[in-house]
């Protein structure tokens, strides 16, 4: 597909921030302190080569996603960058692969052939999802998969077995967040948002049981518990909204608060795993990154 949109060789900076939905990143770092911390219970310092990793392969499925959906988008969504002009779409393509570069490169320097061993299958599966799986019944599942493989990637090698309760939860909360994502546009019927919402409070419920599990001591099991009820209050309350009035900017917003409010499920499951204070700074972190998802949208 060529057109006007392939004439804006030299994007602005903002733009491209938004060609990558840069605050959702906020969003990705947590996933591999939670495995991290599920796993050997103090991150390593490979831990910032891997959330510096699974960041660039975040950015790289955002902008790959606008690069295959040009076309949609020129009709769904023309403020996006691609069909607004802003971005040329052969852009977004070499953004994609350059970052997806990136995201391999930093893999491989951080954790060589254990971590490549989790980032390639990643990357698969955003790649996978964006040029195939969007739009097909294991669109959602390829999504969960790869967050679930995000939480993976912050565990030690021979532990990850630790890691797989968190990574499943982040996987389930992922899939209700993509089930959504695919009615932003036209609006849901009331029992989609209320069968999310249902899955999200199972999650939410689990993650605050995942300490007593472990025998984990009182400050895990409460952190765990604070960290849920805010994941629920966020998330939970959108959802509800979208059920009661399930239309298109309501579905849109909790598809956009479910990304965010993946902080507090973090925050959650990193106490659950015995790190409250990492916990805390990850809670800490989920106002800010909200607001700065007022001003660049994370969908």
């Amino acid at each position: 597909m060529h057109g006007p949109n392939d004439r804006n060789s030299s994007p602005r900076l903002a733009d491209l921030a938004q060609l990558v939905r840069l605050p959702a990143a906020l969003s990705v770092p947590g996933d591999v302190l939670a495995g991290a911390v599920a796993s050997t219970g103090m991150p390593p310092p490979r831990i910032l080569g891997t959330m510096a990793s699974s960041v660039a392969l975040y950015w790289a499925g955002m902008a790959l996603n606008d690069y295959a959906d040009a076309t949609v988008d020129a009709v769904e969504r023309p403020e996006r960058p691609v069909p607004s002009g802003r971005v040329a779409r052969r852009t977004a393509l070499a953004t994609a692969c350059g970052l997806t570069a990136a995201g391999l490169g930093l893999a491989a320097l951080t954790g060589g052939r254990q971590a490549l061993g989790v980032a390639l299958p990643l990357t698969g599966l955003v790649w996978a999802y964006d040029l195939g799986l969007k739009s097909t019944p294991a669109g959602p599942a390829a999504m969960a998969g790869a967050r679930a493989l995000n939480v993976l990637a912050g565990a030690e090698p021979g532990r990850r077995a630790s890691a797989l309760p968190a990574a499943l939860l982040t996987g389930a909360h992922t899939y209700t967040v993509t089930a959504l994502s695919r009615h932003e546009v036209s609006g849901a019927t009331r029992a989609l948002p209320a069968t999310t919402l249902a899955g999200s409070t199972a999650t939410a419920l689990a993650a605050a049981a995942l300490p007593g599990v472990r025998r984990r001591n009182a400050s895990a099991r409460i952190g765990a518990a604070v960290g849920a009820l805010g994941y629920l209050a966020s998330y939970g309350t959108a959802q509800a909204r979208a059920a009661r009035e399930p239309s298109a900017v309501n579905v849109r917003n909790a598809v956009g608060t479910g990304i965010m409010s993946l902080m507090p499920l973090q925050a959650a499951l990193t106490a659950g795993g015995g790190g409250a204070g990492l916990a805390g700074v990850l809670a800490a972190a989920h106002p800010l990154a909200r607001r700065l998802a007022r001003k660049v949208s994370p969908t």
